[in-house]
């Protein structure tokens, strides 16, 4: 009866935490020892107290935050055993395997590790995006493009610093399109034990965004610029909504063709919501799948944040990198709409330029509410619009060439 109480004792999440398998003592038959990384799992478990903090209190990204918190918690309590990361990086993977022996979280990682998730998102985010302004103001794609700065001088940076590898400093930079389903998507092909930092930082920036733009927009702009009132946009005909998603979905394809499974999902979705005949799948893909997907994606992600993977000094230079990934965007989004401005005489307000991360609709609204500080009828949210979707497009383009380089070799010169 003692044996097996004791058995019992060392089978609980409270022994496995404090004790493994060791030579300094005997119990139920096995040798065992302090657990000196004891630490690690409580410091985990504080960061999942501040992650459900951030996203119930503060209202930071809650639909993501939330689930990745949980999955952390799931992930990081001793002796769960429901998630294997050595699983999915290994130089070939045994599916068949996971299958058999794979536990909860195994299962929900599947969707991560093969894609499936983050283009589901991007089939919602399709269904529930309107791209006239866009279509209106195709100048809009400009800013959007400048917006991308910051991924690729944030992947120089990381490379730079000798902490990381060529696939890995990819995978950091596209952070700063400030696209989280993109950087997934990036991260789990590229650097999966990253996976985590990476996502935690891409949307708490993304949460931080009316914060972390405002200083930026007022640093780089004038208060004469910031007051300039644009003209109201052309209305935007069905046959050109219709069109639009079939011609972007060509073109990438044909340039791009690494970015054509996020593209042709977004404008897939798109095209649910626009051409009028199918509500009920374009009402689905804006509610029960971006939900459904959501929670499956959240939990998955926040499963690889394990305190062996998680607690690195490369966790804080993500996160540091992250940051500088997103400002330098925010930067050159707002110097490209500056720029475009002193060519097109005057008539383009540079705050629009903030939106071209694709943070949507976040980043429009917050250069709708900086303008209004100095014209408090001038209305912008229309035409940041146009740079805040077309962010989304150049967020997705770029993890495309991103892509395309790693496999052609491109960046080999680099390390």
């Amino acid at each position: 009866m003692l044996d097996s109480l004791l058995n019992f004792l060392t089978k609980t999440g409270v022994w496995q935490l404090l004790f493994k398998e060791g030579d300094q003592f005997t119990l139920a038959g096995r040798g065992w020892m302090f657990n000196t990384a004891c630490w690690q799992t409580l410091v985990m478990l504080l960061i999942v107290g501040v992650l459900v903090y951030l996203a119930i209190r503060r209202g930071f990204e809650p639909l993501l935050l939330l689930p990745i918190a949980v999955g952390m918690l799931l992930t990081n309590l001793p002796g769960a055993n429901i998630f294997h990361l050595e699983y999915f990086i290994a130089d070939e993977i045994d599916y068949a395997y996971i299958l058999h022996h794979g536990g909860f979280l195994d299962m929900l990682y599947l969707g991560v590790k093969l894609g499936i998730y983050p283009c589901l998102i991007f089939i919602g985010i399709g269904a529930m995006t309107d791209f006239s302004p866009l279509i209106a103001n195709p100048k809009s794609l400009l800013i959007g493009a400048g917006a991308q700065l910051g991924v690729f001088i944030a992947f120089a940076a990381a490379l730079l610093s000798g902490q990381f590898s060529l696939a890995e400093a990819m995978s950091i930079g596209i952070i700063g399109g400030a696209d989280g389903p993109t950087a997934i998507l990036v991260a789990k092909t590229l650097a999966p034990v990253l996976l985590g930092g990476i996502a935690i930082a891409a949307y708490s920036y993304m949460a931080l965004i009316p914060m972390i733009q405002p200083p930026f927009m007022r640093l780089l702009t004038t208060k004469k610029e910031r007051a300039i009132r644009m003209e109201a946009l052309r209305p935007v005909s069905k046959l050109e909504k219709i069109l639009f998603p079939l011609i972007v979905t060509a073109i990438v394809g044909l340039i791009v063709p690494d970015a054509l499974v996020l593209i042709g999902c977004l404008m897939f979705g798109n095209l649910l919501n626009v051409c009028g005949v199918t509500d009920r799948l374009s009402k689905t893909a804006q509610n029960e799948l971006m939900n459904i997907v959501t929670i499956f994606l959240g939990i998955s992600v926040g499963a690889t944040a394990s305190a062996a993977n998680f607690l690195r000094p490369q966790t804080l230079l993500i996160i540091a990198l992250g940051l500088v990934a997103f400002s330098i965007s925010t930067c050159g989004g707002l110097l490209t709409a500056k720029l475009m401005n002193v060519i097109c005489g005057g008539t383009i307000n540079p705050l629009i330029g903030s939106a071209g991360v694709s943070a949507v609709p976040m980043a429009a609204r917050v250069s709708q509410l900086e303008g209004q500080k100095y014209d408090p009828t001038n209305f912008l949210l229309m035409h940041a619009m146009g740079p805040n979707v077309a962010g989304v497009i150049g967020s997705a383009v770029a993890a495309g060439f991103i892509g395309s380089a790693v496999a052609a070799g491109v960046f080999l010169a680099w390390v």
